[in-house]
């Protein structure tokens, strides 16, 4: 062994900086494998050490209509202690001449929530000031936004409140929860007399709950659930927040994972490809050292050994740059987070790391290696490798191993059975396929070479069927390579390609709602006045189903083996009624019916496609729907595709006039302003007479999202950074690594009279020809690969990529590939022939 570690030493002293500068390829698929490990170790830390305040009480109940007295009644006997509140969008008015307004979610509470946790506000003890009184504790972004200090006033409606302070956090809420609507708290018991809260208005009613520690909060949950079955509220618990973000960080984490999958086999990539290229230039020497009597074991355990601390120097200095980068990731990430993320060092995400960044690197450079074993002394007389024939069940045993190793990895990354198989089975397709590429290539160059094209290009294509050609690991490098990354940029398109929303154009970008019947006529005449005219109005009625094809709901839910989500079942459903379908919706199937006669009996009902699809119901079928207490039968007459993106009304279930005119019902209005000081003028003169009608400003929520958008772009950016520099350390290592076979090729071509111009024009023929096939294939099989992943892992629609951004790859591949190429074998020609010829003597 001794021996074994000098040699392994000794024999690296002429390629030290070769194999160290391709060991960076580890270094950052270690790197983010560990980074995204520690940030998911912290997350679960942190939801388990701050369990209590991630809810703010132990027990939360949600309505969207007051609770009736005999329930409140009840409630009022649960508990230690108990909070009320009441939420609601409304609009908040600077009370100075022609001050401007802004929408607010305002929550009016009553009681000590939250019961865990700080309700942190600036100045400190404005949280006490809302037990009484007209004030009004406002999201901090509201006093920056106008200027607003502790003791102004500021109205709600037909109220005046005083500003107590700004809010900073309160439990489980995350900062983006305030980015469309700004909190806005104000005590419950002012809110009768304000006029913000109208008949059918639309707000959600809540009541906090604490409970002795040793109480079964889950138990008691279960039998309010039963209790209150017709009720159809909504419970929530510490451990059904616990679950619901474990699951909302798993779905993060998919594309973490993502990252640390692609980086870190970009990684072991590029070990292959390096200690392929090592050991095809060792031949000789253990060729001679089987001459002094060295055993092929000896001689494959002194390059294992290289392998080994290559693997190892990478993945350590892989894990101290992890652990750097874990710095940054949760400052990126706090405003997504509903909860404090305090750092703290992931020993565990760190030896995971190292202890997969060498496995990792190991097992790739034993194929390789393996060669190795089959050199024969007589290869010192020789002038080229020459395998020896036959079949090597070590490598075929050894490409199960890695096959088995990919999934497990995949596995260990997402915990998800059907995504590892999709993962590992997405990469090893690939590697197939660019085998299987390399192979007809070679055997195309050998027969179909065009006698037509100058000496440099056939020449070049010649090369790709050479003896000790290196098409099979220049395509597989390449393409892999390309494939990983263009697969993890086009998920990040499909991630965020969700935040993006469609405007523009003559589109409404003002919208009002909350409007009662009586207040339609009046507020249609403000706007037309105002030179804003309505250009969408659509009215919505609130309804649940009572049955589905004959089944009533109740026995439904009962049923175990029922394939129906029980959200479709249990949700109030705001359902509008109009004649046409709108721009943001495309018919699917069966016919649209846009009236029908007064007294139909049932009634035809467009359903938006994937409702359909949950509640299992087709063309035909019967839904009988509770329209605030009075059943209305329906039959599904039309499936509709909707584009939720649209900032317009959007319905699940459009029904046709005539049928639901007489329903209890409030009304929406949009329509277009020219500038934001327009839209000032037009809000005003709209709260000053209806004081509960709310707007949106579609152009400020644009501007809000592009915000996030922004914000969440540069996360993944961050993150996508490692893979994109890890992939072009490989392709440029893949292209680096021929160099000393290069030099020999053409010191023999300049001996045999070609000219330094023919020899550069050889390389770059054969370097573009496997940049552009690798690129391609590997840029067609991440459009495979990300179509999987939008409908499989991220379980959103898939679009088709731009064909710019897929040209724009495969052109950076193939130009990386040609430039890389060409710069690495800058001065082969200078070499003297006679010390070539001498190598080969």
């Amino acid at each position: 062994m001794n021996f074994i570690l000098k040699m392994a030493w000794r024999d690296t002293r002429a390629s030290r900086r070769r194999l160290l500068l391709f060991s960076l390829a580890i270094v950052l698929g270690v790197a983010a494998l560990v980074a995204v490990g520690s940030v998911r170790d912290n997350l679960r830390q942190a939801i388990e050490e701050q369990t209590k305040s991630l809810l703010g009480a132990d027990l939360t109940v949600n309505a969207r209509s007051e609770f009736p007295a005999e329930v409140a009644a009840y409630f009022g006997t649960l508990g230690e202690e108990r909070a009320t509140e009441i939420s609601f969008n409304s609009m908040l008015i600077l009370p100075t001449a022609g001050g401007p307004t802004r929408l607010v979610q305002v929550r009016a509470i009553e009681g000590n929530f939250p019961f865990y946790g700080d309700f942190d506000t600036a100045p400190a003890g404005a949280r006490e000031l809302l037990r009484g009184g007209m004030h009004a504790v406002l999201e901090e972004s509201l006093l920056i936004q106008f200027g607003l200090q502790p003791g102004d006033k500021v109205r709600l409606g037909s109220a005046e409140y005083t500003v107590a302070g700004g809010l900073r956090a309160i439990p489980g809420e995350a900062m983006a929860v305030a980015t469309m609507a700004p909190r806005v708290f104000v005590p419950l018991s002012t809110v009768g007399g304000t006029g913000l809260l109208q008949p059918g208005s639309l707000s959600r009613h809540r009541m906090y709950f604490k409970f002795a520690p040793t109480f079964d909060v889950n138990a008691l949950e279960r039998d309010l659930r039963e209790r209150f079955k017709e009720q159809r509220y909504g419970y929530d618990t510490v451990e059904e927040r616990k679950r619901e973000l474990g699951q909302s960080i798993n779905n993060v984490n998919s594309f973490l994972s993502l990252v640390g999958f692609a980086s870190l086999f970009l990684g072991a990539i590029g070990v292959a490809s390096a200690i392929q290229a090592h050991i095809r230039q060792k031949i000789p020497t253990v060729a001679m050292l089987r001459c002094l009597g060295a055993s092929a074991r000896t001689s494959f355990a002194i390059y294992l050994v290289q392998g080994i601390g290559l693997g190892l120097i990478g993945a350590t200095f892989g894990a101290a740059l992890g652990l750097a980068i874990q710095l940054a990731l949760p400052v990126l990430l706090r405003d997504f987070l509903p909860f404090s993320l305090e750092l703290a060092v992931s020993w565990t995400a760190i030896g995971q790391g190292l202890a997969a960044g060498l496995v990792v690197s190991v097992v790739f450079a034993l194929l390789p290696l393996m060669e190795v074993r089959r050199v024969s002394p007589l290869l010192t007389l020789r002038s080229a490798f020459v395998p020896s024939a036959g079949r090597d069940w070590w490598q075929l045993a050894l490409l199960v191993v890695i096959a088995a190793l990919v999934f497990g990895f995949a596995y260990w990354q997402t915990g998800r059975l059907r995504w590892a198989a999709g993962f590992s089975g997405a990469l090893l397709i690939s590697f197939g396929v660019l085998a299987g590429l390399a192979q007809a290539v070679s055997w195309l160059a050998r027969r179909f070479t065009p006698r037509g094209l100058p000496f440099a290009w056939r020449q070049g294509v010649a090369n790709l069927h050479r003896p000790n050609n290196r098409t099979l690991l220049l395509l597989v490098s390449l393409g892999l390579g390309t494939f990983l990354m263009m697969t993890l940029y086009l998920s990040r398109d499909t991630l965020l390609g969700q935040l993006r929303v469609v405007g523009g154009g003559d589109r409404p970008n003002l919208m009002f709602f909350d409007i009662q019947d009586d207040q339609v006529e009046s507020l249609k005449k403000i706007l037309q006045a105002q030179g804003a005219p309505v250009k969408d109005h659509a009215p919505i009625i609130t309804m649940r189903i009572a049955s589905v094809k004959g089944q009533a709901v109740a026995d439904l839910l009962k049923a175990g083996d029922s394939r129906v989500p029980g959200w479709t079942l249990r949700r109030e459903y705001r359902s509008t009624f109009r004649g046409a379908l709108t721009n943001s919706e495309k018919l699917t199937a069966g016919t649209f019916t846009g009236r029908v006669g007064e007294g139909t009996e049932v009634v035809p009902v467009s359903i938006e496609e994937k409702l359909a699809g949950d509640l299992k119901v087709t063309l035909g079928d019967e839904i009988v729907f509770d329209v605030q207490g009075v059943p209305v039968r329906a039959r599904v007459d039309s499936l509709r595709q909707v584009d939720w993106r649209r900032m317009q009304p959007n319905f699940f279930l459009v029904f046709p006039e005539g049928a639901l005119e007489a329903a209890p019902k409030f009304h929406i209005m949009a329509l277009r302003v020219a500038d934001a000081a327009q839209s000032a003028r037009v809000q005003q003169a709209v709260v000053r007479e209806h004081p509960n009608v709310s707007a949106i400003d579609l152009a400020l929520i644009i501007q809000t999202i592009d915000g996030v958008y922004t914000k969440a772009s540069f996360v993944v950016e961050f993150l996508a950074f490692f893979t994109v520099v890890t992939g072009g350390i490989v392709l440029a290592g893949a292209v680096l690594i021929g160099r000393s076979q290069r030099v020999r090729e053409s010191v023999l071509l300049r001996t045999l009279g070609a000219t330094k111009a023919q020899v550069n024009r050889i390389m770059f023929a054969e370097y573009l020809a496997l940049g552009t096939l690798g690129a391609a294939v590997g840029a067609m099989l991440a459009v495979g690969a990300n179509w999987a992943m939008a409908y499989q892992v991220f379980q959103v629609k898939w679009t088709a990529p731009s064909p710019v951004v897929l040209i724009a790859g495969w052109a950076a591949v193939s130009l990386l590939t040609v430039t890389t190429g060409l710069l690495s074998n800058r001065g082969i020609c200078d070499h003297p022939p006679l010390a070539v010829l001498r190598e080969e003597t």
